[in-house]
Parts: structure tokens; sequence; C-alpha cells
């Protein structure tokens, strides 16, 4: 008979730490590329932003403080303090039955200002992401994101369209030769 398994005293597995890294890693991507061709005041993450919203509000009022200084620039020291994980605890349970992958984990910007970067980037909760990002997109604090996102795409493009041309230029001369 199988034996029940007991997060508390399980081993982390490097393989399995590497799958959810990766999977970190590509919803950030994606979730960058939205920034990217989204206005972030249109963008609905989930089914019930709303309702994260005003449920985040009510039970986090700090976050509303001093210009929504939290929302911009996360105080990871204020969340992961012994009453901060209590109380995050408790919110991200509710969400358990209404949000998939609610305590999946999730990379998030620490600054709404910057893109990812390894000093821009922490790993919290999916619910938490959804908390941060729903009320930065709707509170505009997303708005320098976005046009990060849209010269980091058009640098890109610009790049490829250089390659491109570059690899066209070599390949003419080739056939010359």
């Amino acid at each position: 008979m199988a034996t029940q398994f007991d997060p508390n005293n399980a081993q982390n597995l490097v393989e399995i730490e590497k799958q959810f890294a990766v999977k970190a890693v590509e919803h950030a991507q994606t979730y960058w590329n939205l920034l990217e061709k989204v206005n972030p005041r249109d963008l609905k993450l989930t089914k019930i932003d709303d309702e994260i919203f005003e449920h985040a509000m009510k039970e986090f009022p700090e976050l509303a403080e001093d210009n929504y200084a939290k929302l911009t620039v996360i105080d990871e020291d204020w969340m992961k303090s012994d009453s901060g994980k209590k109380r995050w605890r408790d919110f991200i349970q509710q969400y358990e039955k209404k949000v998939k992958d609610y305590n999946f984990g999730s990379l998030i910007r620490t600054d709404a200002r910057q893109e990812y970067s390894e000093t821009n980037t922490i790993f919290v909760t999916r619910i938490q992401f959804y908390v941060f990002e729903i009320a930065r997109n709707r509170l505009g604090l997303n708005d320098r994101a976005h046009e990060l996102a849209k010269e980091e795409a058009a640098k890109e493009k610009e790049k490829a369209e250089k390659e491109k041309a570059r690899a066209e230029k070599e390949k003419t001369k080739k056939k010359k030769n």
C-alpha cells in the first residue's frame, strides 16, 4: 500500500525543481509577450480579475498606501515576514477551487517599471502573481513595462532583419564566386 505524500518531509528532487523552473520561466516569457502586445489596462488574466483585485485590496490595504508603492516595487520582506506569510497563506487558500494552479510557482518582476531580469525577479505563487499584476495593470503601473516590451520587440525585429539581409548578401556573394 502506498504511503501518503507529505510535502513537509519531501526531498527536493533536482529534476522536479528544474521542471518547475522551466514552467515558471515560460510563464514569465508569455506574460512579457502579452505586455508587449496588449495595453496592460485592457489585459484580463483570469475570469475573476475583479474579485481578486477587490479581495486583495481589502485584505492588504497597505498595497494602496503611499501611491501604491508596494505594488510598484514589491516589498519581499513584508510579504515573507511571519505575519505576511500567515496573511498570504490565508488569502491564497481561498482560491484553491477558483483559480487553476493557484499555488503553482511564478516569477514576478519586483519593480513594475522594469523588465524581467535576474535582479528584478522573485518567486511567488500564481495567485500572488495575479494579485500584483492585475493591480499593476488596472492602476497603470505596468504602462512603462508595456513600452519597454514594445521597444525590446522592435529591437529584436530590427536585429533579425539585419541578420536576414546579411545572410542574403552572403548567399548572393557565394553564388557569384
